[in-house]
This record gives structure tokens, sequence and C-alpha cells, in this order.
């Protein structure tokens, strides 16, 4: 693997990160609610769950996972589910949370984008189908592989750590509870949205 094909990669990844989905919506939800050392748990748990899927690329087994329709109409619908229960949670979370710097427990925060991530199938096709077009299959693999894949949490980190550093800002500037109250409801509405389209998912990808 070249220079080029490494910077091609990440312009994809970064274009891919900036993107609002999941990740980002709950990165910046927990940055705006609790502030942004909480979304870094947020950010670390989503990080995980990246880390899961690129070591099943990297040991073979994505092909598998790709290759699984009951496996991957499981892992569909437990995401379809999970975006779906945490939009409308955050549309109707009682506005007493909406407060910025309550201390939250991390664990939980960082268990849920862990979930999230690894319940998105999106997740697993990038590491497992697209990651690879960018390996020169005349190389050392696993460390094009390697590389590859410590690149695409470094940006992830980095990206998802500006949201989540943004909607800490704009709730101080802008009044936290009312800012902090839009923002879920606007976010649980999209995650809800996007747990729509995720179950349409399956057709269009196998």
């Amino acid at each position: 693997m070249d220079f080029t094909a490494w910077f091609a990669f990440v312009l994809v990844e970064t274009a891919l990160c900036l993107t609002p989905g999941p990740a980002v919506l709950y990165a910046f939800t927990a940055g705006a609610r609790h502030g942004w050392r909480a979304s870094l748990a947020a950010n670390a748990g989503v990080v995980t769950g990246n880390s899961v899927y690129f070591l099943l690329s990297a040991l073979g087994l994505s092909a598998v996972l790709l290759a699984s329709h009951s496996l991957f109409v499981a892992i569909k619908w437990a995401g379809v589910a999970y975006l779906t229960w945490l939009g409308i949670r955050l549309i109707f979370a009682p506005s007493s949370e909406a407060a910025v710097g309550t201390s939250p427990p991390r664990a939980k925060i960082y268990r849920g984008g862990l979930i999230l991530q690894l319940a998105n199938p999106k997740s697993f096709i990038f590491f497992g189908a697209i990651l690879p077009q960018f390996v020169d299959p005349n190389g050392t693999i696993w460390l094009q592989l390697l590389i590859l894949g410590v690149t695409s949490q470094v940006i992830e980190a980095l990206v998802l750590g500006g949201y989540g550093l943004a909607a800490d800002r704009s709730a101080r500037v802008f009044q936290a509870p009312i800012f902090v109250r839009w923002v879920e409801r606007v976010s649980g509405g999209l995650l809800v949205t996007l747990g729509a389209m995720l179950a349409t998912f399956r057709r269009s990808a196998s």
C-alpha cells in the first residue's frame, strides 16, 4: 500500500465519519447533555465497536458474517430496535434530565456507544468489504490492515470528539436546558428515522 492509497482511504474515512449518523448523534447528544468529557465515553464505546469489526475483518471472519443471511438479519433488526428505542427515549426524556453538569454513569454511556456500533451492520460491511479495497495484495496484508484500522480509529475518535466538544460549547452558549432539550428531540427523531432506514438496508446490501 503506497501513500496515495492511504491518503485516499483517509479522505473516504473522514467523509464517512463527518456524515451525521447514529454514532455522531450519540456523541453529540452526550456532549450537549453532560459535557465534553462525558461524550468521550460515547466516543470510546463507538471506537471499541469499530475495533471488534476491524479484528473480525483482519481475521477473515467478516466474509463469513457478510455471507450469513441469518446473522445479517439478526444484527440488522437488533440495530433497528436499539436505534428506535434510543430515539424515542431521547424524544420523551424528562426535561429535568436535560442539564449539563450532571454526573452521568460513564460506563452506561460507553456501553450505549458500544451497542450502537455493534448493532449497525453498515459498520462490519465497511471493515469487511470497503477497507480491503485499499489493500495491496502484493504487500504485507496484516500490516496494511493494521495501518488502515488504526487510521480509521484515530479519524473516528477525532471527529466524534469534535462533535462532542461542539455540542458542549453550544449548550453553554445557548442556555443549556433549552438547547439540550431541542438537541434531544431532534437527535431522537433522526435516530428513529435512521432506524427505519436501517430496516430496509438488507435489500440493498445483500
